[in-house]
């Protein structure tokens, strides 16, 4: 008898779940009332101005409408964000498991240089996030965030056993090797072995990169909209989210890192692996309680229309917003996505919505290609709005890479003794990081959000703009404070005196910690309070991306760096600055030319922000469907 391949039957598991969870719960629940005002940045979204706003919910006969039902909320709301967030926590777990420690690995066992060793994990942390656009693609077009969740954790899985097995085969020889302290040195690895380590991180880069936009948009899913109650649950739930996040890297740090440290690798990977394998059980046993929206289809495919009937029509002036070509009745041609209302922002986007006498011969009133609805191109509208929000947070990315490189490496490079008491891996010095994302949090739901919300008399406090335009500032900071004691440091260790202690590393870990939180704490929930239902994993997914694109410009930044250096030893300059030896490089100049980075950063944030503005929403009772008389013909 054939065995069955464990995928389908992981998908059979999750097929059972929903079935006995749809048959358990039937709730049918069906209300057209519009959508409340949310304020956002000052004003009110632009993106999510609906004029009818329904959540479709899968079930086995059919998709079922769910607005404001008390059932939903009591039943669903406490008990699935808790399984969301404990699925996550372990997850991260998992992901820094191997994330974390991954430079020291390819220095200890591969017998990589500092600045190759900081290069290949900052691609392989750029492509964890740059997977994650085309998996959020996946999941608003075709496979919906349930499967998506599911299918990327299975394939993290995959990738964290096959290390694992590779470890402890192949790599990690003789066993106990790759210890922080240096006393036990690896044999050289072969490199069969090489290749199949990075096909299995970067099987696990594709799984993790696959889940994290998906799970983040798929908690938000859980709550009403129209409910303004949910709406600051759902605020809560992103903050929660983000902590969620540290919380598993928090696990790591204080528990395995010290295993790793020891060379005890191989057990290291394989709790990573045991810890997203219960993630994703985890996460399964909440399949009755999950509310699941339906996939709207190609979202690209839209936008391109758009931008295609828009050049088509260049030469016509677009009428006024009430006359541009909409389908008639409640919902809008995008399934599962209701109607947007016209906002007067990139107003030469409209001429797609411009109906001519040409779109209606020869029926290509129905080709989109040439005439959009105002739907569509308001769609289009918030993904080309969000751009340049969303390349300003590039550079501050390329800081945030840090902490998992020459951070590690600058540490490593200094006395790791803790009071005598103990050696603390350079590695677990992210516990301050995770420390000041804990402390900012607190600080910003407990004290910041609500004095701001009392003084501006806005329910949301600080708007999400303004929270990464702080967060950007404070990373500035820390780019200083880093560069601050790598002086300090080299000034030691030039002197011949004792090094200086891994301590004081901590301002500049706990200062980037507190920028996290404000940057993309508030950049998550910015991409999705501002991208329509059809895009809203597409949205998550940006704030991934610009992580990814952050790691692959660190990289760049490396290498050109390490060449400039070695063209100018070579024709007896002076060293470089990140060297196999940190006492003869300038690590700091590094970390300055950061901070002057983030400056210029900073100035075009705020211009680009202040330009970004929302517009009122529909008036309820006013629709924006006009029959084909009121449609201005051109």
């Amino acid at each position: 008898m054939k065995m069955v391949p464990i995928h389908m039957l992981m998908l059979l598991v999750a097929t059972a779940f929903s079935w006995w969870g749809t048959r358990r719960k039937n709730i049918t629940r069906s209300m057209a009332t519009p959508m409340e005002d949310v304020e956002s940045v000052g004003s009110c979204s632009p993106c999510n101005s609906m004029i009818y706003n329904e959540s479709f919910v899968h079930t086995e006969d059919q998709t079922q409408h769910f607005q404001g039902s008390p059932e939903l909320k009591t039943s669903r709301g406490k008990m699935t964000m808790a399984l969301l967030l404990v699925s996550y926590v372990l997850a991260n777990f998992a992901f820094f498991g191997v994330a974390v420690g991954l430079v020291v690995f390819l220095r200890q066992v591969l017998h990589q240089e500092n600045a190759e060793a900081a290069n290949s994990v900052s691609m392989w942390m750029g492509t964890v996030y740059i997977f994650s656009l085309f998996c959020a693609f996946l999941s608003d077009s075709y496979m919906g965030r349930y499967i998506t969740c599911i299918m990327f954790q299975f394939i993290f899985i995959v990738g964290l056993m096959l290390l694992s097995l590779l470890s402890w085969f192949l790599l990690v020889e003789p066993p106990g090797c790759g210890d922080g302290g240096g006393l036990r040195q690896c044999a050289a690895p072969s490199r069969r072995g090489v290749a199949v380590f990075y096909l299995s991180i970067y099987m696990a880069a594709f799984g993790n990169g696959g889940y994290q936009p998906s799970v983040a948009t798929f908690g938000a899913d859980q709550f009403d909209d129209a409910d303004p109650g949910e709406r600051r649950r759902k605020q809560a739930f992103f903050c929660l989210f983000y902590l969620s996040l540290n919380v598993g890297s928090l696990f790591y740090n204080s528990v395995l890192v010290f295993f790793e440290d020891r060379g005890r690798w191989v057990a290291g990977f394989w709790v990573s692996t045991a810890a997203a394998a219960l993630a994703l059980a985890l996460f399964l046993l909440g399949t009755p309680r999950y509310r699941r929206v339906r996939p709207a289809g190609n979202p690209l495919t839209r936008i391109a229309q758009v931008f295609v009937a828009a050049y088509r029509k260049r030469h016509i002036v677009p009428p006024p917003g009430d006359h541009l070509h909409e389908v008639d009745g409640e919902g809008s041609a995008i399934r599962g996505v209701g109607k947007l209302a016209h906002s007067d922002q990139l107003r030469f986007l409209d001429k797609a919505a411009t109906a001519t006498e040409e779109d209606y011969h020869d029926g290509n009133a129905k080709n989109p290609w040439r005439l959009c609805t105002v739907t569509q191109v308001e769609e289009a509208k918030c993904v080309v709005s969000m751009v340049p929000i969303w390349i300003c947070s590039i550079v501050y990315s390329v800081e945030f890479t840090q902490m998992s490189s020459l951070f590690v490496e600058q540490g490593a490079a200094m006395d790791t003794d803790i009071l005598g008491l103990f050696n603390a891996p350079a590695a677990s010095m992210s516990v301050f990081d995770v420390a000041g994302v804990l402390a900012t949090l607190a600080f910003s739901h407990y004290v910041l959000v609500p004095a701001a919300a009392r003084l501006t008399k806005n329910p949301r406090g600080v708007g999400e703009l303004k929270r990464m335009g702080a967060g950007l500032v404070i990373a500035l900071l820390g780019m200083v404070a880093a560069a601050v004691v790598e002086v300090h440091r080299r000034r030691r260790s030039g002197a011949g005196g004792r090094a200086m202690s891994v301590l004081w590393q901590a301002p500049q870990y706990a200062v980037m910690g507190a920028s996290e939180v404000f940057v993309y704490v508030g950049q998550l929930e910015f991409f999705n309070v501002q991208s329509p239902e059809g895009v809203k994993s597409l949205g998550s997914s940006l704030c991934m991306a610009s992580i990814s694109l952050g790691n692959y410009a660190s990289m760049v930044m490396v290498s050109a760096i390490s060449g400039v250096a070695s063209r100018r030893r070579t024709g007896g300059g002076t060293a470089g600055w990140i060297l196999a030896e940190l006492d003869r490089g300038h690590l700091d100049r590094f970390f300055i030319t950061l901070a002057v980075l983030s400056a210029v950063d900073l100035v075009v944030f705020i211009v680009f922000a202040r330009l970004f503005k929302g517009i009122e929403p529909e008036v309820e009772g006013i629709s924006s469907s006009p029959q084909d008389d009121h449609i201005y013909i051109v």
